[in-house]
């Protein structure tokens, strides 16, 4: 089950995202955090996450870095966010 989602997915990003606009507000991308989403956490919690991150993903949201958590959970990884944000200040 796993696969075919990850399949579908990846037919999405080939043949259907090319033909709008890229919109995402986060980094990695809606569809990219839901293949890794599914690959770490299996079929239906992936799939949860993914469903989650799309409905996070809209026209208020500040948007951002927002890697898979190592545990499931349905919120924004806001601690690998911030730690990023961190790192990116150190840098310049």
């Amino acid at each position: 089950m796993k696969k075919l989602l990850i399949l579908m997915v990846k037919g999405y990003q080939r043949f259907i995202s090319p033909m709008f606009p890229p919109s995402c507000r986060y980094s990695p991308t809606c569809s990219s955090y839901m293949i890794q989403a599914l690959s770490k956490h299996g079929a239906f919690k992936g799939l949860l996450m993914g469903i989650a991150r799309i409905l996070r993903c809209h026209p208020f949201v500040k948007g951002g870095y927002d890697p898979v958590s190592e545990h499931f959970s349905l919120r924004r990884n806001t601690k690998a966010a911030e730690a990023y944000r961190e790192e990116m200040h150190l840098n310049k």
